[in-house]
């Protein structure tokens, strides 16, 4: 669980898939009783078949199902934007503010990806990115 909350959180290692293919085989082999055999069967099917989304999470720092909230950011887009402000109302955390131009942005420092301007944006002007982006 340590090893797939890192990856998740964007501090994974390349040893890492190793590692979790490693142990995964090792308990699947050493367990006792059918459970413990099959519990590490999504562990080994997710890393076969979706290996590079792993690889995505450990070198790109990047998750491109964007899900990761420490691999994800929220972007407003000026040419959708209506400047509204229904996204700068519903933000929890205030992070959102009139930026440089006519239109709202985002503080990534201050964002906790929550994705609730993403929902109520009627313009579709909020798009999930993958991967950090800067404030």
């Amino acid at each position: 669980l340590e090893t797939l909350t890192r990856i998740c959180d964007g501090e994974g290692v390349p040893e890492d898939l190793d590692r979790l293919v490693d142990l995964a085989k090792k308990v699947k082999v050493n367990s006792l009783c059918g459970l413990g055999q099959t519990a590490p069967n999504p562990v080994l099917t997710t890393v076969k078949y979706f290996r590079e989304e792993y690889e995505a999470h450990i070198v790109d720092k990047a998750c491109p199902a964007h899900v990761c909230k420490a691999l994800i950011s929220y972007k407003i887009e000026p040419d959708r934007c209506k400047d509204c402000k229904i996204c700068t109302r519903a933000c929890p955390v205030g992070a959102i503010s009139q930026g440089e131009g006519k239109f709202q942005e985002i503080d990534q420092g201050t964002c906790i990806k929550c994705g609730t301007c993403y929902e109520v944006c009627p313009f579709g002007a909020i798009d999930v990115l993958s991967g950090v982006e800067e404030s």
